[in-house]
């Protein structure tokens, strides 16, 4: 009975700690990695900029809600590793083994609330190294590679190395994540029903679609666009599937992925998409609502629809204002210059970026 008031004990004070991990990180501000930003229309057609936020939450908005998330970099593993060890000695030893195992639960919490705030700030190599030291902990208590919370923090190397153009490092890290989570959805499809609950599998399904939306908007921003939308589309297929046409982060996968298409010379295409996006998200209150109609003007802008590409300029500054977001209103204005210079007759000469 001792035992199992323990092990009652012991996992409320994890999910308030995680909660507390969880909570530090969705508060903290943000850095380059999640602005919401506005692809920039005077920019020249090779310059891609990310349309949206590279957002945790949006992702497990469905998932951390009903429970803590795996993001503060603790699994279920901990938990039962901790309540193993701790059968194997007598009661004697109750109140040490007792004290040890939260003692390696608090140091781990606070590594990953470390790293995710490190991230967050965009302080970037001090995050590298705490997300390292946090994975290197749970690798060595016994953790799968596959787990959700390793690929995470993996996911977020990929993603830190890919801003300090580590190539080499990014690539591996991107294709870790994406392929461990993909063979990892494979093995659980073969499990008998009742041994995976549908937040497991949704859990991992989502981890996916944030792996390919990241790796997206890393092949994007090097002009490797076929790679791009490959991953867009797969990412939106699964937040689609997982959490609905109307999320929020189904708008923002929609409209990255026009951003995209458009900086091919897909214009058509690209505008159905975001037009799309733009309507669903009236009718959701979607926050960036502004982000989602300046990528619209600058796409009716490039197919040479001036007056309609002025009305959503207008529209989308307006809203921007409203919002507080100084950057966006900062672009929306320079789309609306470039859009002057191009009624002007003083286009500004394409580049061909077609792969």
């Amino acid at each position: 009975m001792a035992l199992r008031s323990y092990c009652r004990q012991l996992a409320a004070q994890v999910a308030r700690l995680k909660h507390c991990v969880n909570d530090c990180t969705r508060n903290a501000s943000g850095s380059g990695l999640s602005l919401a930003r506005i692809k920039p229309p005077h920019e020249p057609a090779g310059e891609f900029v990310r349309s949206s936020r590279w957002n945790r939450r949006p992702w497990h908005l469905c998932v951390s809600e009903k429970r803590p998330s795996g993001a503060a970099g603790v699994s279920s593993w901990t938990l039962a590793w901790g309540v193993l060890a701790f059968s194997l000695f007598g009661s004697s030893d109750e109140r040490t083994e007792e004290q040890k195992l939260e003692d390696e639960l608090i140091l781990l919490l606070k590594k990953a609330k470390m790293a995710n705030l490190a991230f967050v700030q965009g302080q970037l190599d001090n995050a590298e190294k705490l997300f390292k030291a946090a994975m290197s902990f749970m690798l060595s208590g016994g953790t799968p590679q596959d787990d959700n919370a390793v690929i995470e923090m993996s996911l977020k190397l990929a993603s830190i190395y890919a801003t300090q153009n580590k190539n080499e490092l990014a690539e591996h890290g991107f294709q870790f994540c994406t392929e461990s989570l993909e063979a990892k959805i494979e093995k659980q499809k073969e499990l008998p029903p009742e041994s995976l609950s549908d937040e497991e599998r949704k859990d991992t399904r989502l981890l996916l679609g944030l792996s390919l939306d990241a790796r997206a908007h890393y092949l994007a921003a090097n002009h490797r666009f076929t790679g791009a939308c490959r991953d867009y589309r797969h990412a939106l297929q699964i937040c689609q599937e997982e959490q609905g046409e109307s999320h929020q982060q189904t708008l923002v996968l929609l409209s990255d992925l026009a951003t995209v298409l458009d900086l091919q010379g897909k214009h058509d295409e690209a505008l159905a998409l975001v037009k799309k996006a733009v309507e669903l998200g009236q009718g959701a209150d979607h926050p960036a609502q502004h982000v989602l109609l300046g990528n619209m003007a600058g796409i009716l802008m490039h197919k040479g629809e001036f007056e309609e590409s002025s009305k959503l300029y207008q529209e989308a500054l307006a809203l921007a204002h409203a919002a507080g977001d100084g950057e966006a209103v900062e672009q929306l204005q320079e789309g609306l210059k470039e859009l002057a210079s191009r009624r002007d007759g003083n286009k500004p000469e394409e580049q061909d970026l077609k792969e």
